[in-house]
């Protein structure tokens, strides 16, 4: 199989694209994310962009073999930080989420060890010394 298909290349190359992805949609979407922001976080709107601007950075880096490793790394503490919300979006959905979204918001939760499990994984052994 690695011979003809580098498992390791190719999720990195998925987790960065992703997560570029999403931050982007951060920047586009900004009013859907500050939305699910619990009410005890302040400055909603700021915490969405510089969210948004580390999954754009941190997808980025995991692209570029000098940095992979701390950007895996920047991902994880991401990953971490944003969790606390996940939560409170599974705890607390909007009135009118369908029943298969509540769903999806308490499977999301063990995704976030998946998510880490996965960027350590694509930036493991990725630092050349100079």
């Amino acid at each position: 199989m690695g011979r003809f298909f580098a498992p390791q290349p190719f999720f990195r190359a998925l987790l960065a694209l992703g997560m570029i992805a999403i931050g982007i949609l951060h920047f586009v979407l900004n009013e859907q994310f500050e939305r699910v922001m619990p009410a005890y976080i302040p400055a909603h709107r700021g915490l969405v962009l510089i969210s948004g601007l580390f999954e754009v950075a941190g997808g980025a880096g995991l692209l570029i073999p000098a940095s992979r490793r701390y950007a895996s790394f920047g991902l994880v503490a991401l990953y971490v930080a944003v969790f606390p919300v996940n939560v409170d979006m599974a705890l607390h959905p909007a009135a009118d989420a369908a029943p298969w979204l509540r769903v999806a918001l308490w499977l999301r939760l063990p995704l976030q060890g998946v998510l880490i499990a996965w960027a350590l994984w694509v930036g493991r052994g990725s630092v050349h010394p100079a």
